[in-house]
């Protein structure tokens, strides 16, 4: 059976599919057949795409997004617009044939936890515990990160998930005060490690603290 993490955010523009690339890209670089899984995308289509060149183009677009909205919303509201229901069982079962074929899927959630996939009882953090794969938190370090940061712990831990870990990136170059001191004291406040820090433009970030969480 493959072994997977799944991405969240903080917010949206935080920096879960530069990360998640890093990941795949990262794991790739040690032999593990890593691929990227982005169930849903609003708009655009740049963010699977990305994760797919990051895969080595091993897998399809549509394989590592079979539902794509045309609508840049919520996925609930795109799905509306479009008169298009959401199956999330299928996208369960999506990420499940991903992983037949491939030793790890690294799967981008949309937006941040709480974004509405299916109406109000369904949404990022509900297909996070249905694909059942430790949950990494991606922060958009800025003012106001802690906030967020602690706020989506709450809601993590709310919902039976506890996260596997806090990932740090940096949206600018020059760091302010908030942002040297955010990593320190969330740790403190909430209790998650974190797990690597990621400057603004970074190429490359080591694999060992990921092949850890997946046991490689």
């Amino acid at each position: 059976m493959s072994k997977g993490l799944f991405i969240t955010g903080t917010d949206t523009d935080c920096g879960k599919t530069y990360v998640s690339s890093l990941i795949i890209r990262a794991l790739r670089a040690e032999r593990v057949d890593a691929v990227g899984y982005k169930p849903i995308c609003c708009g655009d289509r740049n963010d699977a795409l990305e994760l797919v060149d990051a895969s080595d183009d091993v897998i399809t677009v549509e394989q590592s997004n079979p539902l794509w909205f045309k609508t840049p919303a919520a996925p609930h509201v795109a799905s509306m617009f479009e008169n298009a229901p959401v199956d999330t069982q299928a996208l369960v079962k999506a990420r499940t044939n991903l992983g037949v074929d491939h030793q790890v899927v690294i799967t981008e959630g949309v937006g941040g936890l709480l974004v509405p996939i299916n109406g109000k009882d369904y949404g990022v953090a509900e297909l996070a515990k249905d694909l059942n794969d430790p949950v990494l938190l991606v922060v958009g370090n800025k003012l106001g990160a802690l906030n967020h940061t602690l706020l989506t712990v709450e809601a993590m831990r709310s919902r039976g998930i506890e996260p596997a870990g806090l990932i740090f990136n940096n949206l600018v170059e020059e760091l302010d005060t908030a942002m040297v001191t955010n990593k320190g004291i969330v740790e403190d406040m909430c209790g998650v490690e974190v797990i690597t820090d990621v400057i603004r433009g970074q190429r490359e970030i080591e694999s060992w603290p990921f092949l850890e969480l997946l046991g490689l």
